[in-house]
């Protein structure tokens, strides 16, 4: 028996794949035609090869939890998210011009912060910000770049359109698995690739390697890049051994590199020391420099802030460039947009209350049971309220919080996010909610890829898609509508 559309039922949300009973959205036809002659028996056939595609590829991602660290096989749903290309080229406009602000407010803040002075964005935003890093202050990293790799989560409310619901500036990820996803899906659904007008993504190592050689200080043929990762209990393992697999880049844990007197980072080799030009972290700006930040740190390298500083050696992402990476601070990026570049910003941000302002306190702590309040530095979804969702207790507890420190929380409404035809069972078909992470690189030029990595709330219902908390993921098509 094949799928009836006619069944399907988004329950009022915006579907990514389907506009009404049985009618798919035009760049979704061929795939739900193609979904259309499939009987369960070959849709669950199709399933279990994912399975066994994930096991035997090794995708996998770490949970902590109290008893230890899990390591588990990367949740997969099957039936592609598809998004068409002229929708997704005003969105790719407006991540280029997202990121391209938020540097130029970075670099703004560890130089002159005319901002501030001009009083767009308030004082005391920077100042009790966690993650300005006043050891930055006089720092002109190369092309003014500070944040070279940026995962900006997306999301479609029930308008269709694209909202920005927060930017990872710090050490974002999740591109291998959108890589992995892509691989998955080739397998599983083969006779689909065979149309043409499903964009590529599979340059991105490429394109990141592109933007790390860009960085290099010293202007030689190969520069030495490398892979700093904390190891293999970090929850991001995985994708820092891909990447560096597929940049054909040495993955290297800070005992590997050491700063020699000539303040150069050198990686230890069993052919002697090996100049380092370029290092793409994987490890928070607190643990990276024991002689700087946490002096008990064993996963950085001593001095490394001091070859960072001679113009020795360059970091991606630069320390310092998570002071943008504050929920607090997301709710200025329109400002900020418009005072560097002059513009409208081309993507909105969802309607945002700053726990600090008085006026916006008090209808947040009057409206807990209705929105989603959030830490300003937290991710992976934890510390979030979830106002339709708490409990009266739960509530009392976050208005203490916010009452005690304002600064740390913003509220937002809770939004109708969009949903995606998902495989629950034998052949049955459910609406999920769905965000979006594109990854974005800037350093001389910049690049956007084709969609990113759909994540999805697997349970019914549910919001979090995080998959920490029991999200899966999808392959994400961008697709020519003229096909």
């Amino acid at each position: 028996m094949a799928i009836d559309w006619k069944q399907y039922d988004p329950d009022g949300f915006f579907d990514e794949l389907i506009e009404s009973p049985g009618k798919p959205r035009p760049p979704a036809g061929p795939l739900i035609d193609y979904l259309s002659e499939m009987d369960t028996k070959e849709l669950e056939a199709r399933r279990q090869m994912a399975e066994a595609t994930i096991q035997e590829m090794g995708v996998s991602f770490t949970v902590y939890t109290e008893g230890g660290n899990i390591d588990r096989a990367w949740p997969f749903d099957i039936v592609p998210r598809v998004i068409g290309a002229k929708q997704w080229k005003r969105a790719e406009e407006g991540l280029r011009q997202r990121l391209k602000a938020l540097n130029m407010f970075i670099d703004d803040l560890y130089n002159d912060q005319q901002i501030i002075k001009d009083g767009v964005v308030p004082a005391h935003i920077v100042q009790k910000s966690r993650n300005f890093r006043k050891e930055c202050i006089g720092m002109k990293p190369a092309f003014g770049v500070w944040a070279h790799i940026c995962g900006t989560d997306l999301v479609r409310d029930s308008d269709g359109e694209f909202y920005v619901l927060e930017d990872n500036l710090r050490v974002p990820s999740g591109v291998s698995y959108m890589l992995e996803n892509r691989a998955i899906t080739k397998r599983v659904l083969p006779e689909l690739f065979e149309r043409k007008d499903i964009r590529p993504v599979h340059n991105y190592p490429a394109r990141l390697f592109d933007t790390l050689v860009a960085l290099s200080p010293r202007r030689v043929k190969r520069p030495e890049i490398v892979v700093l990762t904390p190891g293999i209990f970090n929850s991001a393992y995985f994708e820092h051994a891909f990447l560096a697999q597929q940049m054909g880049a040495e993955l290297v844990e800070g005992s590997d590199l050491v700063v020699g007197d000539d303040d150069c980072v050198y990686m230890r080799t069993i052919a002697g020391r090996q100049r380092v030009d370029v290092i793409y972290r994987r490890i928070d700006d607190l643990f990276l420099d024991p002689e700087v930040f946490n002096k008990d740190s064993v996963l950085g390298v001593p001095g490394l802030m001091r070859a960072w500083r001679a113009g020795n050696v360059a970091l991606a992402n630069a320390p310092g460039a998570g002071v943008a990476d504050d929920k607090v601070v997301y709710a200025y990026v329109p400002d900020i947009i418009r005072y560097y570049l002059d513009e409208k910003p081309r993507i909105a941000n969802v309607k945002t209350y700053l726990c600090d302002d008085p006026d916006q306190q008090a209808y947040v702590l009057d409206h807990l049971d209705e929105l989603v309040v959030k830490p300003a530095n937290e991710s992976g979804g934890y510390g979030m309220l979830i106002g339709p969702h708490s409990t009266k207790k739960e509530q009392a507890q976050f208005a203490k919080l916010i009452k005690e420190n304002p600064r740390n929380y913003i509220a937002q409404p809770t939004l109708s996010l969009s949903t995606a035809p998902t495989l629950v069972g034998k052949g049955r078909m459910e609406p999920r909610h769905l965000d979006l992470r594109p990854f974005i690189l800037q350093a001389k030029e910049t690049y956007v890829t084709n969609g990113g990595l759909t994540r999805v709330a697997l349970r019914k219902g549910s919001l979090v898609v995080n998959s920490s908390q029991g999200g899966g993921s999808k392959d994400t098509w961008i697709v020519n509508e003229e096909s």
